[in-house]
């Protein structure tokens, strides 16, 4: 079910106010703070309000609201942080409420895979490319999936 507030829920809690966080921002539609196990300082999480599972199932202006706040507090990191650049992703891994993690990254391997560590930390190890006829055949699938 989306949108209900799940009792169960540790972001709807969060969002309902009955556990504490460190809020950055709040409107009607979503919460915006810290993490409580964060990758580098200022690693925030955006989350819809209401209860939605997966990123994908989010309304487009809920969606559009969230990525938007990333951005303002993107800005703000590289001001603060001095870094050149602020990841914005979504995973679901832990909590399975859509919310997207905002990290200044201040190590290229910062929210890397482990496809990318081949050769270590201080590398960047770019994984295997397919072949243009599997890329070709991976994009008709993706492009015919978006047509419905």
């Amino acid at each position: 079910m989306s949108g209900a507030a799940q009792p169960d829920c540790l972001f709807c809690r969060i969002a309902a106010g009955e556990l504490p966080a460190h809020k950055l921002h709040e409107d009607d539609h979503i919460l915006a703070f810290l993490d409580l196990h964060p990758i580098r300082p200022g690693h925030a999480l955006v989350i819809p309000k209401a209860h939605h599972v997966w990123f994908e199932d989010l309304p487009e202006p809920l969606a559009t609201r969230i990525t938007t706040c990333a951005q303002r507090l993107a800005r703000a990191m590289k001001r603060i942080y001095a870094v050149e650049r602020v990841s914005l992703f979504y995973t679901g891994i832990h909590v399975p409420h859509a919310h997207a993690h905002v990290v200044p990254m201040h190590h290229v391997h910062d929210v890397t895979s482990a496809a990318y560590l081949g050769e270590g930390l201080e590398a960047f190890t770019a994984p295997p490319r397919p072949e243009p006829e599997a890329l070709e055949a991976v994009a008709e699938a993706l492009r015919s999936g978006l047509r419905g």
